[in-house]
């Protein structure tokens, strides 16, 4: 059994109109299922029209039926009347000074969600994906953290952030090889674990062959520790699996990570001991966010390398991305470098992550959607009724004016 909130604005689902169905969410078997449903396929060949369907979304990126040349005339018209495949709208467009590209996009009124793309991850980049729009964890070092949950995300707004990274860096059909887009994590906005259903359904579509075709070892899913559905998550989706740690004892854990209150540490342990796969080929990555003079001093190391004994792992230690109002400061890179010579020392890789996109405020726990900020085209249109439109060498950066 799942844990899934419905946290779903009914006043808003009111106000909006009826729209059709996007198809782009669909797994194969709800694809199939959905144009029996509305009459246009016969059963024996729902199959078969859906593997058609599949390829056209999934490996060419089309969002037009008429486009999908194999399918009858008549039925590009039948399904083009019945169902969906646009793109959500991408509301603001920002790319970093190291080429970190992070886009804000609206998946329906006030559901905005961010989506970075950090080149030169893994086999080539990486995309860091939302799986709800906000958060209620309130991890006291994550700037998302301290935006009140909206909603979670359906499986069609998930892929859809892989379908807008796809569209924004030229790569339908999916390539081969020398894809620029090679790894997914669900690193962005929200808890994933609380939102395992469409997560789930949304991997199933982003690893078929036949389409993006980007494979489960290179799709992690970061958690900060939901452990009744640590297993649920391995067993449903093969994925790669990240804990979000930061912290050693209960004490300071409560503190960093509030979930720990519920799921303390021994307990988060036990569950990652289980989860299926695990083994060398298939290590835990654990993230430590380094806080200057909070938990990064050599002791901390020592009982990092303790609590971790016997679990197939890498330890990721994060420089501290600054936000607006952050209580926090980053380590010093002396005591960074100090804390991971003890783990490199006890036999772990413990990459230091360089950080990227943190001029735009793209970096790991800074990704947040709702505007504290006046959006850009706001203020243009704002300055356009007042007669005081700004040239373009004059406007400030869009999405981090004050």
């Amino acid at each position: 059994m799942t844990t899934t909130l419905d946290l779903s604005r009914s006043r808003d689902a009111a106000a909006s109109p009826a729209r059709r169905p996007n198809l782009t969410g669909l797994t194969r078997p709800a694809l199939a299922a959905a144009l029996t449903e509305v009459g246009l396929v016969p059963p024996e060949k729902a199959k078969m029209r859906a593997s058609q369907l599949w390829r056209w979304m999934h490996h060419y990126g089309v969002t037009d039926f008429a486009r999908m040349t194999d399918v009858a005339k008549e039925l590009r018209a039948a399904l083009a009347g019945a169902f969906d495949l646009a793109r959500p709208e991408v509301v603001e467009r920002q790319i970093s000074v190291d080429g970190t590209r992070k886009w804000l996009i609206r998946m329906a009124p006030g559901v905005e969600v961010e989506t970075v793309y950090i080149p030169d991850v893994g086999r080539s980049g990486a995309l860091c994906v939302s799986s709800q729009v906000g958060c209620t964890l309130n991890c006291t070092f994550c700037h998302t953290g301290t935006q009140p949950l909206v909603r979670n995300l359906t499986a069609a707004e998930i892929v859809a952030q892989v379908q807008v990274a796809r569209d924004e860096l030229g790569e339908w059909p999916s390539p081969k090889e020398d894809r620029r887009l090679s790894n997914i994590v669900f690193m962005g906005m929200g808890e994933p674990l609380y939102n395992l259903d469409s997560v789930a359904d949304a991997i199933d579509i982003i690893a078929d062959n036949e389409g993006i075709a980007i494979s489960r070892r290179r799709i992690t899913v970061s958690t900060s520790g939901v452990v009744p559905e640590l297993r649920a998550l391995g067993e449903r989706t093969q994925a790669m699996l990240a804990i979000s740690l930061h912290a050693t004892n209960d004490a300071l854990r409560d503190e960093l990570v509030p979930l720990n209150r519920k799921y303390p540490i021994a307990e988060l342990m036990a569950g990652i001991r289980a989860y299926p796969g695990l083994g060398n080929a298939r290590r835990v990555t654990f993230e430590y966010v380094m806080l200057k003079g909070v938990n990064d001093s050599p002791a901390e190391a020592r009982a990092l390398v303790k609590l971790l004994s016997g679990v197939p792992a890498k330890i990721n230690l994060i420089p501290f991305n600054p936000w607006p109002g952050s209580p926090y400061a980053c380590s010093d890179w002396g005591a960074i470098e100090a804390f991971a010579a003890v783990l490199n020392r006890a036999g772990y890789a413990s990459p230091i992550r360089t950080p990227r996109g943190r001029d735009i405020l793209a970096a790991c726990g800074q990704l947040k959607s709702d505007s504290e900020k006046e959006r850009a085209s706001v203020r243009r249109a704002r300055e356009r009724a007042a007669g005081l439109q700004k040239t373009p060498e004059a406007a400030p950066a869009p999405g981090n004016e004050p």
